[in-house]
């Protein structure tokens, strides 16, 4: 093993969201025509990498996502974190006596205000909990709190499609045993709301639009469509377009009725004011922090706030974890952030290789700053370069830019440093098709995001071999392989909590001395020290896991 050497770079491919599934019902990735895909699987050395739960520091049985998913690619240890971090701190209640909690409790009495909520709005534990909001609002109750109003950002993607009602019919139900409870009036509504894809939760300032949609309908009451109760605006859409999916929900304001019965657009039930406590309950990154810059940002340029001179409200803000954990925002916190050490590519700069991220904006933050350990800051040698995605549905475009991705790494990969070697000895690359057509529960785009892939994966051989290097090619977590439920045969949105594969592409003679190993436990995390081990780097931290190799 410690006479492995490539003259050409070690390059980490991610296909985000393809994992491995037997059943080919609702498989894009057996239904579709990837003679690549299907050479890895007959000629080269794979192993099945567990990419949920608890092997990526979140809940026994929850599935995987992008966010853990590439901490765990990156950081070569399992780190406990998201909703499994936060339910310690729930289960203890420390999360009661935060300086965030307490603040916002606090502010809220001081000024005889309104108690505010928003985050991803089901159960999915990807991005948030509806656990969590339902005991934030029983301990909001227990500490005399008054008003609440709550702005939901549906789901639809991390659980079925077509889930809301459910999910608001458990609220209201919340809402209604904590008013038999308390000792005083409880004046708890839900304010407003929309889809995730139109509301609110942008990610990675793709579009400031979206942020801009559920900040008007928040702080100004103007939305697409007003209703007296949230049942009614899923109810009236639902007969409008019986296939809308609730991500793709139109932005709606809940309003008293007016003297006919129906919504008044001029009486909202509960706008954002200066003087309100805000608390936002997801704690995934990158669906979160364009909402905290909104709110909390002196020198904010993502769009007009309609206030004198374009100043935040004067609200005290609190994030379930801090969405930047380089720049500190929010500033809030009702639970720590995790801190990830030692990982990949800072061990990598410590031994002078060079280093290269390439994807394309929706994936563009897990492939760096979630995979270098929730940091923006590059180390000495380290490049990124993003390819900006289409802000089309990506059911109608389903090959993305993986062109684009490919055509930006082979470019890269001919640049040569001052001895004549590959300027990039390390390369790393997300895919982001299996992952983002996945999600919208529909079999032929996604096996044309499959196929689209595969042809980039052999322009990306075609050099590697070339120069002579070679290539572990994985995914983050499962989708694209179940994109219809095979008990309901419904569209399935959400993630799987299915093995992902790993292929070890290499036609170099180094192939002939290594084997993969078959270890019981073998996850995503083990993938960092295998790319140590192929540079020949023995000094791992003590933190890490096995190689794989």
């Amino acid at each position: 093993m410690n006479n492995l050497h490539y003259n050409g770079p070690i390059t980490l491919v991610v296909l985000d969201g393809v994992g491995l599934r037997d059943d080919e019902y609702g498989n894009a990735v057996l239904q579709s025509h990837s003679e690549f895909i299907d050479q890895l699987f007959e000629k080269y050395p794979w192993v099945s990498l567990e990419a949920s739960g608890e092997a990526v520091g979140i809940l026994k049985g929850q599935m995987g996502n992008s966010e853990v998913g590439h901490n765990a690619l990156g950081a070569g240890q399992i780190i406990k974190q998201g909703i499994a971090k936060i339910e310690d701190d729930f289960k203890t209640g420390a999360i009661w006596q935060t300086e965030a909690w307490r603040g916002a409790i606090e502010n809220v009495k001081n000024h005889n205000s309104t108690l505010h909520f928003s985050g991803i709005f089901s159960d999915g534990g990807v991005h948030s909990s509806l656990d969590q909001l339902l005991k934030m609002l029983e301990q909001a109750k227990n500490e005399g709190i008054a008003k609440i109003r709550i702005h939901l950002i549906l789901d639809g993607r991390d659980v079925p499609p077509q889930s809301a009602d459910t999910y608001i019919r458990l609220l209201e139900d919340k809402i209604d045993e904590l008013k038999k409870q308390a000792e005083f009036p409880l004046d708890y509504r839900i304010a407003c709301g929309g889809g995730r894809m139109l509301f609110l939760a942008d990610r990675y300032e793709a579009d400031w639009n979206i942020v801009k949609t559920g900040w008007n309908a928040m702080v100004y009451g103007k939305a697409d469509q007003y209703f007296t109760s949230a049942m009614q605006a899923i109810e009236e859409n639902r007969k409008l377009s019986p296939g809308l999916q609730d991500q793709y929900f139109p932005s709606f304001v809940i309003t008293e009725p007016g003297a006919d019965g129906q919504a008044d657009p001029t009486r909202p039930v509960g706008l954002v004011q200066d003087g309100d406590s805000f608390i936002f309950y997801s704690f995934r990154a990158d669906r979160a922090i364009e909402t905290a810059k909104a709110f909390t940002e002196q020198d904010f340029h993502g769009f007009d706030r309609g206030t004198e001179n374009n100043r935040p409200l004067n609200v005290f803000f609190a994030g379930m974890t801090e969405y930047d954990s380089d720049l500190h925002i929010p500033e809030h916190c009702l639970v720590t952030p995790i801190t990830i050490k030692n990982p990949l590519n800072q061990l990598l700069a410590a031994h002078h290789i060079n280093q290269l991220a390439v994807a394309e904006t929706v994936k563009f933050g897990h492939i760096t700053y979630y995979f270098n350990g929730n940091s923006y800051d590059k180390t000495a040698g380290e490049d990124f370069v993003e390819i900006k995605s289409d802000t089309q549905p990506f059911n109608e475009r389903p090959w993305m830019k993986a062109a684009e991705i490919t055509d930006a790494v082979l470019e890269k990969m001919s640049e040569v440093d001052e001895s004549g070697k590959p300027k990039y000895q390390f390369i790393r690359i997300n895919y982001a098709g299996g992952d983002m057509v996945g999600h919208f529960g529909e079999l032929e785009p996604t096996i044309t995001a499959m196929e689209a892939i595969d042809i980039q994966l052999a322009r990306l051989a075609k050099k590697i071999d070339e120069l002579g290097g070679m290539m572990i090619i994985t995914a983050d977590h499962g989708n694209a392989e179940e994109v219809s439920d095979p008990v309901t045969k419904k569209p399935k949105t959400s993630h799987t909590t299915n093995p992902v594969p790993c292929w070890f592409y290499d036609n170099t003679k180094n192939a002939a001395l290594y084997q993969p190993k078959q270890l019981e436990d073998a996850g995503l995390s083990n993938v960092a020290p295998t790319i140590a081990k192929l540079f020949g780097i023995s000094d791992l931290p003590e933190s890490w896991r096995q190689p794989l190799i």
